[in-house]
């Protein structure tokens, strides 16, 4: 259908890597988060998952460098999804909204920067729950932006908006293309996204499944939990991973993920198919 309505790759297109992007994903250190995290109790935990959903199993999520550098060079700016070979994908609202799972949400509420909220200090001080002595003395000025070394102006920003049900996917989703593109379009540069996700939905798709869980249907299961506890190999080196990709075909990829229950997808804006919405 895709090929029909002339709004997909060219028929017997094959990615070419026409330049080399050197993309920085250095990541933060969690640590001190995984301490807090550890020092609440399930109580508190619980009403931290009823409030923003997964996120606490992103901590657990380590990024493979190798792999998200070589993910970087097989991105399609022109139609905003990886070019694997044959094989074109993408992140849609949809699968990061349920690899989330934030019960709170709101799908017709949408992100956006809010003006006369609460402070910087205040907001990490609702969301840590430490005192302001603890949060003051971690807070340090990078160029304009304030931060917490690992939590920075945005994020808190991101976590005020869930207090109001709204769901941050699209501007997850925007960042994440928006700085690929970036890094592509100039041959380097940082990616700023959330990598930990977006390796999630990789993981989900390569490579084929035998059988689904029964698990996917539990009301209570979280595919963020199980793929964060699943052992991953990390000594596959980033010329390795580019020739896997390069080479991937149909039969190679679990075209929905496995935790993605029969349910509406969005696939059409208008009276145009296929054309992504951000």
């Amino acid at each position: 259908m895709q090929l029909e309505k002339g709004d997909s790759l060219t028929k017997g297109y094959t990615s070419e890597l026409w330049n080399f992007t050197c993309i920085s994903v250095t990541q933060n250190n969690l640590q001190e988060l995984k301490e807090i995290w550890a020092r609440w109790d399930d109580k508190f935990k619980q009403l931290f998952y009823y409030n923003y959903g997964d996120l606490p199993f992103l901590l657990d999520i380590k990024v493979d460098e190798h792999l998200f550098r070589a993910l970087a060079q097989f991105w399609n700016s022109a139609y905003s999804c990886f070019t694997f070979g044959k094989v074109d994908m993408m992140p849609t609202v949809e699968e990061y909204t349920t690899l989330l799972r934030c019960p709170r949400i709101q799908a017709d509420k949408f992100y956006s920067r809010a003006a006369n909220v609460l402070t910087f200090a205040k907001k990490l001080m609702k969301i840590t729950r430490m005192s302001e002595q603890w949060v003051t003395a971690r807070i340090k000025q990078k160029w304009e932006n304030k931060s917490l070394g690992h939590i920075g102006e945005a994020v808190t920003d991101l976590f005020d908006q869930l207090d109001r049900r709204v769901t941050p996917v699209p501007a997850i989703l925007v960042e994440t293309f928006r700085y690929l593109s970036v890094c592509r379009k100039v041959s380097e540069g940082r990616f700023i996204g959330c990598a930990q996700l977006l390796l999630a939905w990789f993981h989900s798709h390569f490579w084929k499944v035998d059988k689904v869980s029964y698990r996917v249907f539990s009301e209570n299961y979280s595919p963020l939990k199980e793929l964060a506890a699943t052992p991953r190999r990390d000594d596959i080196i980033e010329e390795r991973w580019m020739a896997i990709l390069q080479n991937l075909q149909d039969e190679d990829v679990e075209w929905k993920a496995p935790w993605m229950v029969p349910d509406d997808i969005l696939y059409q804006c208008g009276d145009f198919d296929w054309v992504p919405l951000l």
